[in-house]
């Protein structure tokens, strides 16, 4: 500070938004904590040079039961209880036994991988990137998907929805947990599309007798999601089984897109500015 003493300044957010906060006598009622831990603080609110700063007289790390994270992160609107139900359903509604057995492994025998898989996000960014974001995309993608491969003749449905289920499943790995979301070292220098083709290999090594070409089939399925080139994928879609999944992932993240463009226009704005990611500006349907 001006006068030579020591102080700490930190920001401190919920889902709301952030604050600026100033820790200026360093005391015991300043109580040790890290970067991404919920915390209880006491002080006072003040503005300064025109922005709302957070006088803080004390502060502690909150102990678990203290808090509910969907208070303090951006949070799927979704039940994610439900979402999870319907994952299930779809893991039972799975006909061949070595696909059924691998997504039983994953999403219900371990617990730590659905734990995660329930509350991450599915990106850093561009769409449902919040808390349980992974499952409400994954579960709508699996939905789309099961649409079109009960629609169309010569579609194996078992690796169209194993594949839906499983194509972001490696997000766990390549984005850090909140509230701070950035790519780990794996997802920076390998990226969730190979770690997830890893990822089928090594649960279908694990099941005594799990056909070889059905695991090269789901592992293209995953390799191809992005559908092209320049968007990540190694591969294009070269099965049905591999563009259908393709499509329903394009057109959730798409949609949630739109969606979330349009509903942070004002009441009386028709149209948005102009979206890099979609590349043109979006109008809001009225009638």
């Amino acid at each position: 500070s001006k006068n030579g003493k020591n102080y700490l300044s930190l920001t401190l957010l919920d889902k709301t938004g952030s604050i600026n906060g100033k820790v200026w006598e360093l005391n015991n009622k300043i109580q040790s904590f890290e970067e991404g831990d919920f915390i209880k603080v006491a002080g006072t609110v003040i503005t300064f040079n025109g922005d709302l700063q957070l006088n803080i007289k004390q502060i502690r790390k909150a102990q678990e039961g203290e808090y509910d994270e969907s208070e303090y992160i951006p949070s799927t609107k979704k039940n994610i209880s439900e979402l999870y139900e319907k994952v299930v359903k779809y893991v039972n509604s799975v006909e061949n036994e070595y696909i059924k057995q691998l997504l039983t492994n994953v999403f219900i025998e371990n617990k730590k991988i659905a734990d995660k898989f329930k509350k991450h996000t599915a990106a850093k960014s561009m769409h449902h990137d919040y808390l349980g974001g992974l499952i409400e995309h994954t579960v709508s993608v699996t939905e789309v998907a099961d649409f079109l491969a009960t629609h169309y003749e010569g579609v194996n449905r078992d690796i169209v929805i194993s594949c839906a289920l499983l194509h972001d499943i490696c997000k766990i790995f390549e984005l850090s947990d909140f509230p701070s979301v950035d790519y780990t070292d794996a997802g920076e220098l390998i990226g969730h599309i190979v770690m997830g083709a890893e990822f089928i290999a090594a649960e279908a090594d694990k099941i005594n007798g799990f056909p070889r070409e059905l695991k090269l089939l789901m592992q293209h399925c995953i390799l191809a999601h992005h559908g092209e080139y320049e968007f990540g994928s190694p591969k294009l879609p070269r099965t049905i089984e591999a563009f259908i999944l393709h499509c329903a992932d394009d057109i959730d993240a798409k949609v949630k897109m739109f969606t979330d463009s349009l509903e942070a226009l004002p009441p009386s704005v028709k149209w948005t500015d102009y979206n890099k990611i979609l590349q043109r500006k979006i109008r809001k349907t009225e009638f």
